[in-house]
Protein backbone atom coordinates (compact mmCIF):
# COMPACT_ATOMS: atom_id res chain seq x y z
CA UNK A 1 0.00 0.00 0.00
CA UNK A 2 0.79 3.71 -1.06
CA UNK A 3 2.09 5.91 1.91
CA UNK A 4 -0.80 7.92 0.64
CA UNK A 5 -3.50 5.62 1.54
CA UNK A 6 -2.02 4.90 5.44
CA UNK A 7 -1.86 9.06 5.40
CA UNK A 8 -5.45 9.77 4.19
CA UNK A 9 -6.71 6.35 3.01
CA UNK A 10 -10.07 5.40 5.06
CA UNK A 11 -10.69 2.87 7.30
CA UNK A 12 -13.86 0.73 7.89
CA UNK A 13 -14.09 -0.55 11.69
CA UNK A 14 -16.21 -3.74 12.97
CA UNK A 15 -16.32 -6.92 14.45
CA UNK A 16 -15.44 -10.01 12.26
CA UNK A 17 -18.82 -10.71 12.33
CA UNK A 18 -20.50 -7.38 12.43
CA UNK A 19 -21.75 -7.69 8.82
CA UNK A 20 -23.52 -11.50 8.33
CA UNK A 21 -21.59 -14.41 10.32
CA UNK A 22 -18.02 -14.30 10.06
CA UNK A 23 -15.18 -12.13 7.97
CA UNK A 24 -15.64 -13.51 4.74
CA UNK A 25 -19.45 -11.54 4.46
CA UNK A 26 -17.46 -8.24 5.13
CA UNK A 27 -14.90 -9.27 2.75
CA UNK A 28 -17.78 -10.09 0.25
CA UNK A 29 -19.30 -6.79 1.06
CA UNK A 30 -16.17 -4.48 0.13
CA UNK A 31 -15.95 -6.86 -3.22
CA UNK A 32 -19.36 -5.09 -3.79
CA UNK A 33 -19.59 -2.18 -6.64
CA UNK A 34 -20.81 0.05 -3.69
CA UNK A 35 -17.50 -0.67 -2.19
CA UNK A 36 -15.06 0.04 -4.69
CA UNK A 37 -12.26 1.97 -3.66
CA UNK A 38 -14.16 2.97 -0.42
CA UNK A 39 -12.08 1.96 1.66
CA UNK A 40 -7.97 1.21 2.14
CA UNK A 41 -7.55 0.06 5.58
CA UNK A 42 -9.85 -2.36 7.64
CA UNK A 43 -9.84 -1.98 11.41
CA UNK A 44 -10.85 -5.39 12.42
CA UNK A 45 -11.97 -5.97 16.35
CA UNK A 46 -9.81 -8.90 18.12
CA UNK A 47 -12.89 -11.47 18.40
CA UNK A 48 -10.67 -12.16 15.15
CA UNK A 49 -8.49 -13.55 17.79
CA UNK A 50 -9.26 -16.30 20.40
CA UNK A 51 -11.01 -14.70 23.00
CA UNK A 52 -13.42 -14.83 25.74
CA UNK A 53 -15.03 -11.95 27.46
CA UNK A 54 -15.85 -7.66 26.65
CA UNK A 55 -16.15 -8.89 22.88
CA UNK A 56 -12.64 -9.68 22.36
CA UNK A 57 -10.86 -7.66 24.84
CA UNK A 58 -10.04 -10.72 26.57
CA UNK A 59 -7.26 -11.93 24.72
CA UNK A 60 -6.74 -16.19 25.05
CA UNK A 61 -4.03 -16.15 22.08
CA UNK A 62 -3.04 -14.00 19.20
CA UNK A 63 -3.79 -17.44 16.73
CA UNK A 64 -6.82 -16.53 13.97
CA UNK A 65 -10.58 -17.36 15.74
CA UNK A 66 -11.34 -19.98 13.45
CA UNK A 67 -14.99 -19.95 13.81
CA UNK A 68 -14.75 -16.17 12.40
CA UNK A 69 -12.02 -15.88 10.43
CA UNK A 70 -9.68 -17.80 7.63
CA UNK A 71 -6.87 -17.55 6.39
CA UNK A 72 -8.59 -16.82 2.68
CA UNK A 73 -10.24 -14.03 3.67
CA UNK A 74 -6.76 -12.34 4.59
CA UNK A 75 -5.47 -13.67 1.15
CA UNK A 76 -8.76 -11.62 -0.30
CA UNK A 77 -8.46 -8.78 2.01
CA UNK A 78 -4.69 -8.37 0.23
CA UNK A 79 -6.04 -8.92 -3.25
CA UNK A 80 -8.24 -5.75 -2.03
CA UNK A 81 -5.58 -3.64 -1.01
CA UNK A 82 -7.37 -3.33 1.85
CA UNK A 83 -4.61 -3.61 4.68
CA UNK A 84 -5.40 -4.12 8.70
CA UNK A 85 -5.02 -2.77 11.93
CA UNK A 86 -5.35 -4.96 14.88
CA UNK A 87 -5.40 -4.33 19.17
CA UNK A 88 -3.02 -5.97 21.09
CA UNK A 89 -4.67 -5.54 24.81
CA UNK A 90 -0.54 -4.52 26.50
CA UNK A 91 -2.02 -4.67 29.76
CA UNK A 92 -3.78 -7.95 30.40
CA UNK A 93 -4.76 -11.56 29.05
CA UNK A 94 -7.84 -13.93 30.31
CA UNK A 95 -7.48 -16.02 32.74
CA UNK A 96 -7.79 -18.95 29.77
CA UNK A 97 -4.92 -17.86 28.67
CA UNK A 98 -2.26 -20.56 28.65
CA UNK A 99 0.03 -18.50 30.56
CA UNK A 100 -2.81 -18.15 33.16
CA UNK A 101 -3.95 -21.70 33.19
CA UNK A 102 -0.22 -22.54 33.82
CA UNK A 103 -0.18 -20.28 36.77
CA UNK A 104 -3.65 -22.32 38.62
CA UNK A 105 -2.88 -25.88 37.59
CA UNK A 106 0.94 -25.17 39.02
CA UNK A 107 1.07 -22.30 41.10
CA UNK A 108 4.36 -21.64 42.49
CA UNK A 109 5.98 -24.25 40.40
CA UNK A 110 4.59 -22.59 37.41
CA UNK A 111 6.64 -20.88 34.95
CA UNK A 112 4.77 -17.83 34.49
CA UNK A 113 4.68 -16.80 38.28
CA UNK A 114 5.55 -14.04 37.71
CA UNK A 115 4.02 -13.22 34.25
CA UNK A 116 0.77 -11.61 36.02
CA UNK A 117 0.65 -9.42 38.96
CA UNK A 118 -0.40 -11.15 42.74
CA UNK A 119 -2.18 -8.00 44.15
CA UNK A 120 -0.81 -9.19 48.07
CA UNK A 121 2.69 -9.13 46.70
CA UNK A 122 2.47 -6.01 45.31
CA UNK A 123 1.43 -3.97 48.12
CA UNK A 124 3.23 -6.36 50.54
CA UNK A 125 4.30 -4.16 54.04
CA UNK A 126 2.17 -1.14 52.47
CA UNK A 127 -1.32 -2.26 53.60
CA UNK A 128 -3.04 -4.16 55.75
CA UNK A 129 -5.23 -7.67 54.74
CA UNK A 130 -8.49 -7.10 54.86
CA UNK A 131 -10.90 -10.54 56.56
CA UNK A 132 -10.70 -12.11 53.03
CA UNK A 133 -7.23 -12.18 53.08
CA UNK A 134 -6.81 -9.26 50.52
CA UNK A 135 -4.29 -6.26 50.97
CA UNK A 136 -5.73 -3.27 51.28
CA UNK A 137 -3.53 -0.56 50.32
CA UNK A 138 -2.74 2.45 53.16
CA UNK A 139 -4.75 5.01 52.48
CA UNK A 140 -2.33 7.80 50.72
CA UNK A 141 -1.66 5.06 47.79
CA UNK A 142 -5.20 3.63 47.90
CA UNK A 143 -6.46 7.46 47.27
CA UNK A 144 -4.15 7.53 44.08
CA UNK A 145 -5.12 4.58 42.06
CA UNK A 146 -6.86 5.48 39.44
CA UNK A 147 -10.21 2.58 39.07
CA UNK A 148 -11.79 1.76 35.83
CA UNK A 149 -14.48 -0.13 37.79
CA UNK A 150 -16.31 -0.39 41.42
CA UNK A 151 -14.28 -1.86 44.28
CA UNK A 152 -11.01 -3.02 44.09
CA UNK A 153 -9.29 -4.43 40.83
CA UNK A 154 -8.40 -7.55 42.34
CA UNK A 155 -10.16 -11.57 41.14
CA UNK A 156 -9.92 -13.89 44.17
CA UNK A 157 -8.31 -17.21 41.37
CA UNK A 158 -8.21 -20.51 43.03
CA UNK A 159 -5.22 -22.21 43.33
CA UNK A 160 -4.52 -25.91 43.16
CA UNK A 161 -3.59 -25.97 47.47
CA UNK A 162 -7.39 -24.66 47.73
CA UNK A 163 -6.44 -21.26 48.35
CA UNK A 164 -7.80 -18.00 47.04
CA UNK A 165 -5.17 -15.84 45.25
CA UNK A 166 -5.75 -12.23 44.39
CA UNK A 167 -4.95 -11.11 40.77
CA UNK A 168 -4.49 -7.51 39.82
CA UNK A 169 -7.82 -6.80 37.38
CA UNK A 170 -8.25 -3.23 36.41
CA UNK A 171 -11.21 -4.04 33.80
CA UNK A 172 -13.58 -7.18 33.26
CA UNK A 173 -13.86 -10.16 35.60
CA UNK A 174 -17.36 -12.78 35.69
CA UNK A 175 -17.69 -15.44 38.41
CA UNK A 176 -20.92 -17.53 37.20
CA UNK A 177 -20.90 -20.04 40.06
CA UNK A 178 -22.00 -23.35 38.93
CA UNK A 179 -24.62 -25.74 40.70
CA UNK A 180 -23.40 -27.92 43.40
CA UNK A 181 -23.50 -31.78 43.24
CA UNK A 182 -25.46 -33.74 46.42
CA UNK A 183 -22.63 -35.72 47.08
CA UNK A 184 -20.23 -32.73 47.90
CA UNK A 185 -22.43 -30.80 49.88
CA UNK A 186 -23.13 -34.00 51.75
CA UNK A 187 -19.19 -34.59 52.57
CA UNK A 188 -18.76 -31.02 53.69
CA UNK A 189 -22.32 -31.23 56.18
CA UNK A 190 -21.47 -34.99 56.72
CA UNK A 191 -24.85 -35.79 56.44
CA UNK A 192 -27.55 -37.73 54.41
CA UNK A 193 -31.58 -36.33 54.83
CA UNK A 194 -34.23 -34.30 53.62
CA UNK A 195 -32.52 -30.68 55.02
CA UNK A 196 -29.08 -31.25 53.08
CA UNK A 197 -31.56 -32.01 49.96
CA UNK A 198 -33.49 -29.40 50.76
CA UNK A 199 -30.49 -26.86 51.59
CA UNK A 200 -29.18 -28.30 48.10
CA UNK A 201 -31.93 -26.64 46.03
CA UNK A 202 -32.25 -23.89 47.93
CA UNK A 203 -28.33 -23.02 46.92
CA UNK A 204 -28.89 -24.01 43.31
CA UNK A 205 -31.75 -22.25 43.15
CA UNK A 206 -30.02 -18.88 44.20
CA UNK A 207 -27.33 -20.02 41.76
CA UNK A 208 -30.11 -19.89 39.00
CA UNK A 209 -31.58 -16.95 39.76
CA UNK A 210 -27.95 -15.26 40.11
CA UNK A 211 -28.80 -14.12 44.12
CA UNK A 212 -26.15 -13.23 46.74
CA UNK A 213 -25.80 -16.94 48.07
CA UNK A 214 -24.79 -15.12 51.37
CA UNK A 215 -28.10 -14.08 51.90
CA UNK A 216 -29.37 -18.38 52.38
CA UNK A 217 -30.58 -18.93 55.39
CA UNK A 218 -28.37 -22.43 56.24
CA UNK A 219 -30.57 -23.09 59.41
CA UNK A 220 -28.55 -25.93 61.52
CA UNK A 221 -26.24 -26.45 58.91
CA UNK A 222 -24.87 -22.79 59.49
CA UNK A 223 -21.53 -23.71 60.79
CA UNK A 224 -20.53 -25.22 57.46
CA UNK A 225 -21.53 -22.04 55.57
CA UNK A 226 -18.82 -20.81 54.54
CA UNK A 227 -17.25 -23.87 54.02
CA UNK A 228 -19.78 -24.47 51.22
CA UNK A 229 -19.83 -21.39 49.78
CA UNK A 230 -15.89 -21.49 49.55
CA UNK A 231 -16.36 -24.73 47.39
CA UNK A 232 -19.09 -22.79 45.55
CA UNK A 233 -16.56 -20.25 44.35
CA UNK A 234 -13.70 -22.67 44.29
CA UNK A 235 -16.16 -24.90 41.55
CA UNK A 236 -17.13 -21.77 39.54
CA UNK A 237 -16.85 -20.58 36.10
CA UNK A 238 -14.29 -17.79 36.03
CA UNK A 239 -13.72 -15.44 33.21
CA UNK A 240 -11.42 -12.04 33.66
CA UNK A 241 -8.79 -9.98 31.93
CA UNK A 242 -5.58 -10.82 34.40
CA UNK A 243 -3.25 -7.67 34.12
CA UNK A 244 0.26 -8.51 33.51
CA UNK A 245 3.36 -8.14 34.95
CA UNK A 246 5.81 -5.89 32.26
CA UNK A 247 8.87 -6.23 34.59
CA UNK A 248 8.64 -9.83 33.59
CA UNK A 249 11.57 -10.77 30.74
CA UNK A 250 8.46 -13.45 29.93
CA UNK A 251 5.83 -10.30 29.03
CA UNK A 252 8.39 -9.25 26.31
CA UNK A 253 9.03 -12.18 24.99
CA UNK A 254 5.33 -12.97 24.19
CA UNK A 255 5.13 -9.10 22.63
CA UNK A 256 7.84 -9.67 20.23
CA UNK A 257 5.84 -13.23 19.44
CA UNK A 258 2.44 -11.35 19.16
CA UNK A 259 4.18 -8.50 16.63
CA UNK A 260 5.09 -10.76 14.32
CA UNK A 261 2.11 -13.17 14.29
CA UNK A 262 0.10 -9.76 13.23
CA UNK A 263 2.06 -8.57 11.49
CA UNK A 264 2.06 -11.88 9.06
CA UNK A 265 -1.59 -11.37 9.43
CA UNK A 266 -1.31 -8.22 6.90
CA UNK A 267 -1.45 -5.69 10.10
CA UNK A 268 -0.07 -2.11 9.16
CA UNK A 269 -1.71 -0.43 12.40
CA UNK A 270 -1.07 -1.56 15.68
CA UNK A 271 -3.55 -0.53 18.10
CA UNK A 272 -2.35 -0.45 21.40
CA UNK A 273 -5.03 -1.18 24.03
CA UNK A 274 -4.71 -0.13 27.51
CA UNK A 275 -1.32 0.74 27.58
CA UNK A 276 -1.57 3.70 29.71
CA UNK A 277 -2.33 1.02 32.37
CA UNK A 278 0.68 -1.29 32.12
CA UNK A 279 3.65 0.14 34.23
CA UNK A 280 2.98 0.01 37.84
CA UNK A 281 4.09 1.49 40.68
CA UNK A 282 3.55 1.68 44.09
CA UNK A 283 2.71 5.49 44.93
CA UNK A 284 1.26 6.33 41.51
CA UNK A 285 -1.82 6.33 39.79
CA UNK A 286 -1.14 3.49 37.49
CA UNK A 287 -2.67 5.38 34.51
CA UNK A 288 -0.10 6.36 32.67
CA UNK A 289 2.71 6.67 34.69
CA UNK A 290 5.89 8.59 33.94
CA UNK A 291 8.31 7.68 33.00
CA UNK A 292 7.66 4.23 32.90
CA UNK A 293 5.33 4.42 30.65
CA UNK A 294 7.65 6.26 28.29
CA UNK A 295 9.88 3.55 29.10
CA UNK A 296 7.55 0.55 27.62
CA UNK A 297 6.45 2.36 24.76
CA UNK A 298 10.28 3.25 23.48
CA UNK A 299 10.47 -0.55 23.81
CA UNK A 300 6.84 -1.79 21.83
CA UNK A 301 8.15 0.43 19.33
CA UNK A 302 11.78 -1.35 18.95
CA UNK A 303 9.75 -4.39 18.35
CA UNK A 304 7.31 -2.91 16.06
CA UNK A 305 9.90 -1.42 13.54
CA UNK A 306 11.04 -4.62 13.20
CA UNK A 307 8.04 -5.74 11.64
CA UNK A 308 6.80 -2.47 9.95
CA UNK A 309 4.11 -1.85 12.07
CA UNK A 310 2.81 1.78 12.88
CA UNK A 311 1.85 2.05 16.52
CA UNK A 312 -1.46 4.05 17.55
CA UNK A 313 -1.51 3.86 21.71
CA UNK A 314 -4.88 4.47 23.35
CA UNK A 315 -5.59 6.97 25.44
CA UNK A 316 -8.33 8.56 27.03
CA UNK A 317 -7.52 11.44 29.26
CA UNK A 318 -8.83 14.76 30.13
CA UNK A 319 -7.88 17.38 26.71
CA UNK A 320 -6.71 19.49 30.20
CA UNK A 321 -4.07 16.98 31.15
CA UNK A 322 -2.12 17.62 27.58
CA UNK A 323 -1.13 13.60 27.08
CA UNK A 324 -2.22 13.81 23.41
CA UNK A 325 0.06 16.38 23.38
CA UNK A 326 2.36 14.80 24.91
CA UNK A 327 2.12 11.46 22.60
CA UNK A 328 2.40 13.34 19.60
CA UNK A 329 5.68 15.09 20.52
CA UNK A 330 6.99 11.57 20.91
CA UNK A 331 6.05 11.22 17.41
CA UNK A 332 3.41 9.00 17.15
CA UNK A 333 0.03 8.90 15.61
CA UNK A 334 -2.95 9.70 18.56
CA UNK A 335 -6.42 8.35 18.93
CA UNK A 336 -8.50 12.10 18.11
CA UNK A 337 -10.92 11.01 20.75
CA UNK A 338 -12.33 14.71 21.14
CA UNK A 339 -13.55 15.08 17.42
CA UNK A 340 -16.99 12.62 18.43
CA UNK A 341 -18.30 14.93 20.83
CA UNK A 342 -16.98 17.91 19.70
CA UNK A 343 -18.84 17.38 16.18
CA UNK A 344 -22.10 16.51 18.13
CA UNK A 345 -21.85 20.02 20.00
CA UNK A 346 -20.91 22.29 16.83
CA UNK A 347 -24.33 20.82 15.04
CA UNK A 348 -26.23 20.78 17.94
CA UNK A 349 -25.00 24.21 19.47
CA UNK A 350 -25.10 25.61 16.03
CA UNK A 351 -21.30 26.87 16.76
CA UNK A 352 -18.05 25.83 15.18
CA UNK A 353 -15.95 27.92 17.75
CA UNK A 354 -14.69 24.78 19.70
CA UNK A 355 -14.45 22.43 16.81
CA UNK A 356 -11.97 25.25 14.72
CA UNK A 357 -9.65 25.39 17.91
CA UNK A 358 -9.01 21.78 17.64
CA UNK A 359 -8.56 21.54 13.83
CA UNK A 360 -5.97 24.32 14.37
CA UNK A 361 -4.09 22.42 16.71
CA UNK A 362 -4.07 19.32 14.80
CA UNK A 363 -2.32 21.80 11.99
CA UNK A 364 -0.29 24.11 14.34
CA UNK A 365 1.29 21.23 16.20
CA UNK A 366 1.17 18.86 13.51
CA UNK A 367 -0.17 15.97 15.27
CA UNK A 368 -1.04 12.36 13.28
CA UNK A 369 -4.20 11.76 13.74
CA UNK A 370 -7.03 8.51 13.95
CA UNK A 371 -10.62 10.28 13.77
CA UNK A 372 -13.85 8.82 14.70
CA UNK A 373 -17.24 9.35 15.31
CA UNK A 374 -19.04 6.64 16.56
CA UNK A 375 -17.10 3.40 17.67
CA UNK A 376 -17.64 -0.22 19.44
CA UNK A 377 -16.82 1.36 22.97
CA UNK A 378 -19.09 4.77 22.78
CA UNK A 379 -18.58 8.75 22.41
CA UNK A 380 -16.55 9.81 24.74
CA UNK A 381 -17.00 12.80 27.01
CA UNK A 382 -14.43 13.20 29.69
CA UNK A 383 -11.77 13.56 26.93
CA UNK A 384 -13.33 17.57 26.41
CA UNK A 385 -13.15 18.64 29.72
CA UNK A 386 -9.98 20.42 31.37
CA UNK A 387 -7.92 19.40 34.04
CA UNK A 388 -5.91 20.98 37.12
CA UNK A 389 -2.29 20.21 36.35
CA UNK A 390 0.66 20.89 39.57
CA UNK A 391 -1.82 24.09 40.12
CA UNK A 392 -2.66 25.38 37.02
CA UNK A 393 -6.22 24.50 35.49
CA UNK A 394 -6.11 23.94 31.64
CA UNK A 395 -8.72 24.64 29.81
CA UNK A 396 -10.89 21.86 28.07
CA UNK A 397 -12.07 21.87 24.62
CA UNK A 398 -15.68 22.12 26.05
CA UNK A 399 -16.96 24.09 29.30
CA UNK A 400 -18.45 21.29 31.84
CA UNK A 401 -21.72 22.77 31.35
CA UNK A 402 -21.41 22.07 27.30
CA UNK A 403 -20.07 18.75 28.15
CA UNK A 404 -23.53 17.92 30.42
CA UNK A 405 -25.33 19.70 27.63
CA UNK A 406 -24.46 16.78 24.87
CA UNK A 407 -24.80 14.12 27.56
CA UNK A 408 -28.25 15.38 28.48
CA UNK A 409 -28.97 15.25 24.51
CA UNK A 410 -27.80 12.20 24.20
CA UNK A 411 -29.57 10.74 27.22
CA UNK A 412 -32.56 11.75 26.44
CA UNK A 413 -32.47 10.68 22.99
CA UNK A 414 -32.03 6.82 24.04
CA UNK A 415 -28.01 6.33 25.01
CA UNK A 416 -27.00 4.70 28.00
CA UNK A 417 -23.86 5.92 30.43
CA UNK A 418 -20.53 4.19 31.52
CA UNK A 419 -19.06 5.86 34.76
CA UNK A 420 -15.50 6.15 36.68
CA UNK A 421 -15.41 5.06 40.29
CA UNK A 422 -13.15 5.51 42.92
CA UNK A 423 -11.95 2.78 45.47
CA UNK A 424 -14.81 3.50 47.83
CA UNK A 425 -17.29 2.52 44.66
CA UNK A 426 -18.38 6.38 44.07
CA UNK A 427 -18.83 8.13 40.87
CA UNK A 428 -16.24 10.70 40.29
CA UNK A 429 -17.30 11.18 36.50
CA UNK A 430 -18.57 10.60 33.34
CA UNK A 431 -16.51 8.32 31.20
CA UNK A 432 -18.31 8.10 28.16
CA UNK A 433 -21.98 7.98 26.21
CA UNK A 434 -23.44 4.80 24.40
CA UNK A 435 -25.41 5.55 21.30
CA UNK A 436 -25.11 5.04 17.72
CA UNK A 437 -24.06 8.07 16.70
CA UNK A 438 -27.28 8.32 14.57
CA UNK A 439 -29.59 7.88 17.17
CA UNK A 440 -27.29 10.64 19.29
CA UNK A 441 -28.03 12.78 16.18
CA UNK A 442 -31.71 12.40 16.95
CA UNK A 443 -31.80 10.04 13.62
CA UNK A 444 -31.45 12.93 11.24
CA UNK A 445 -29.85 11.88 8.33
CA UNK A 446 -29.14 15.11 7.24
CA UNK A 447 -27.03 15.69 10.13
CA UNK A 448 -25.54 12.72 10.79
CA UNK A 449 -24.20 13.47 6.41
CA UNK A 450 -23.32 17.18 7.95
CA UNK A 451 -21.19 14.93 10.42
CA UNK A 452 -19.66 12.01 8.09
CA UNK A 453 -18.59 15.03 6.14
CA UNK A 454 -17.14 17.08 8.81
CA UNK A 455 -15.15 13.78 9.51
CA UNK A 456 -14.14 13.49 5.81
CA UNK A 457 -12.42 16.93 5.94
CA UNK A 458 -10.92 16.57 9.04
CA UNK A 459 -7.04 15.81 9.03
CA UNK A 460 -5.67 12.41 9.64
CA UNK A 461 -7.57 9.07 9.26
CA UNK A 462 -10.85 9.07 9.60
CA UNK A 463 -11.95 5.91 11.09
CA UNK A 464 -15.73 4.59 10.24
CA UNK A 465 -17.85 2.43 12.78
CA UNK A 466 -19.95 0.18 10.58
CA UNK A 467 -23.70 0.61 12.06
CA UNK A 468 -23.14 4.49 11.72
CA UNK A 469 -22.22 4.29 7.81
CA UNK A 470 -25.59 2.00 7.76
CA UNK A 471 -27.62 4.72 9.71
CA UNK A 472 -27.95 2.17 12.54
CA UNK A 473 -30.39 3.05 15.68
CA UNK A 474 -30.08 2.17 19.27
CA UNK A 475 -30.29 -1.10 20.00
CA UNK A 476 -32.21 -1.30 23.25
CA UNK A 477 -33.14 -5.04 23.33
CA UNK A 478 -29.72 -5.94 22.78
CA UNK A 479 -28.25 -3.48 25.90
CA UNK A 480 -31.01 -4.91 28.31
CA UNK A 481 -30.25 -8.51 27.36
CA UNK A 482 -26.59 -7.77 28.33
CA UNK A 483 -27.70 -6.82 31.89
CA UNK A 484 -26.38 -4.33 34.18
CA UNK A 485 -22.89 -3.94 32.21
CA UNK A 486 -24.34 -4.38 28.86
CA UNK A 487 -24.68 -0.59 27.88
CA UNK A 488 -21.96 -0.69 24.71
CA UNK A 489 -24.18 -3.35 23.32
CA UNK A 490 -26.62 -0.43 21.86
CA UNK A 491 -23.88 0.23 19.32
CA UNK A 492 -23.39 -3.15 18.30
CA UNK A 493 -25.81 -4.28 15.99
CA UNK A 494 -24.77 -7.44 13.84
CA UNK A 495 -26.43 -6.45 9.93
CA UNK A 496 -27.54 -9.43 8.38
CA UNK A 497 -27.18 -9.33 4.64
CA UNK A 498 -30.67 -8.19 3.97
CA UNK A 499 -30.40 -5.47 6.08
CA UNK A 500 -27.01 -4.50 3.86
CA UNK A 501 -29.25 -5.08 0.96
CA UNK A 502 -31.33 -2.82 2.06
CA UNK A 503 -29.19 -0.31 3.35
CA UNK A 504 -27.40 0.09 0.51
CA UNK A 505 -31.03 1.26 -1.07
CA UNK A 506 -30.87 4.81 1.09
CA UNK A 507 -29.73 7.54 -0.08
CA UNK A 508 -28.26 8.53 3.50
CA UNK A 509 -25.84 5.31 3.01
CA UNK A 510 -25.43 6.12 -0.19
CA UNK A 511 -23.96 9.93 0.17
CA UNK A 512 -21.52 8.71 3.05
CA UNK A 513 -20.59 5.82 0.40
CA UNK A 514 -19.85 8.90 -1.83
CA UNK A 515 -17.97 10.98 0.67
CA UNK A 516 -16.01 8.45 2.13
CA UNK A 517 -14.39 7.41 -1.67
CA UNK A 518 -14.04 10.89 -2.39
CA UNK A 519 -11.78 10.66 0.62
CA UNK A 520 -10.02 7.75 0.59
CA UNK A 521 -9.08 8.20 -3.80
CA UNK A 522 -8.15 12.16 -3.82
CA UNK A 523 -4.78 13.19 -3.49
CA UNK A 524 -5.93 16.79 -2.52
CA UNK A 525 -6.09 15.71 1.23
CA UNK A 526 -2.47 15.28 1.08
CA UNK A 527 -2.41 19.20 -0.23
CA UNK A 528 -2.81 22.39 2.53
CA UNK A 529 -5.95 22.85 5.00
CA UNK A 530 -7.56 26.43 5.25
CA UNK A 531 -9.96 26.94 7.71
CA UNK A 532 -12.19 29.60 6.16
CA UNK A 533 -15.05 30.44 7.80
CA UNK A 534 -15.86 34.36 9.25
CA UNK A 535 -18.87 33.44 11.56
CA UNK A 536 -19.94 31.20 14.22
CA UNK A 537 -22.43 29.20 12.44
CA UNK A 538 -20.53 28.35 9.24
CA UNK A 539 -18.26 25.58 8.51
CA UNK A 540 -15.86 26.22 4.98
CA UNK A 541 -12.87 24.08 5.04
CA UNK A 542 -10.90 23.63 1.98
CA UNK A 543 -8.31 21.43 0.93
CA UNK A 544 -6.03 22.49 -2.32
CA UNK A 545 -3.24 20.71 -4.13
CA UNK A 546 -1.74 22.81 -6.89
CA UNK A 547 -4.92 23.64 -9.11
CA UNK A 548 -7.15 21.04 -7.46
CA UNK A 549 -9.58 21.83 -4.49
CA UNK A 550 -12.17 19.80 -2.25
CA UNK A 551 -14.65 22.18 0.00
CA UNK A 552 -17.02 21.80 2.48
CA UNK A 553 -19.45 24.17 3.54
CA UNK A 554 -21.80 23.96 5.86
CA UNK A 555 -24.57 26.36 7.35
CA UNK A 556 -25.23 25.20 10.67
CA UNK A 557 -28.53 27.28 11.33
CA UNK A 558 -30.45 25.72 7.85
CA UNK A 559 -28.36 22.82 7.95
CA UNK A 560 -27.09 23.27 4.47
CA UNK A 561 -24.45 20.87 3.11
CA UNK A 562 -22.23 21.44 0.19
CA UNK A 563 -19.39 19.37 -1.06
CA UNK A 564 -17.42 20.31 -4.07
CA UNK A 565 -14.52 18.62 -5.84
CA UNK A 566 -12.64 21.02 -9.05
CA UNK A 567 -10.23 19.38 -10.55
CA UNK A 568 -7.34 20.18 -12.02
CA UNK A 569 -8.73 21.34 -15.14
CA UNK A 570 -11.51 23.88 -13.08
CA UNK A 571 -14.21 21.17 -13.93
CA UNK A 572 -16.19 21.40 -10.81
CA UNK A 573 -18.23 18.43 -9.28
CA UNK A 574 -21.05 18.20 -6.51
CA UNK A 575 -20.15 15.09 -4.60
CA UNK A 576 -23.27 14.62 -2.42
Amino acid sequence: MKDQAISNGVMFNAYPDSIGTKLSDTVKLFQRPEFKDVFSLFYVLPTFFNSDLDRGFSIIDYNLNDELVSKEDLVDLKQLNIELKFDIVLNHLSVASPQFKDLIEKGEASKYKDFFINWNTFWEGKGSLDENGIMIPEKEYLDKLFMRKSGLPVLQVPFPDGSLKPYWNTFYQKVTPNPIKLKDLENIVQESNVDVNQLLNEINQAIEDEENLENINFGSFDNFKQEVLHHVYMNSTFLGQMDVNAKSDLIWEFYQETLKKVSNFGGKILRLDAFAYLHKQVGETNFFNKPGTWDYLSKIKTIADDYNLMLLPEIHAEYGVKLHEEVAKEGYFIYDFFLPGLTIHTIESKNNTALFKWIHEIIDKNYKTVNMLGCHDGIPVLDLKGKEVEGEYNQGLLKDEEIENIMTTILNRGGRVKNLYDAEGNKISYYQVNATYFSALNEDETKLLIARAIQMFMPGIPQIWYLDLFAGKNDYEAADKAGSGGHKEINRTNLSLDQINIGLQKEVVLKQLNLIRFRNTSNVFSGTININSNSDDVIDITWSLANEKASLYVNLNTLELRVNHKDKEGLTTSII
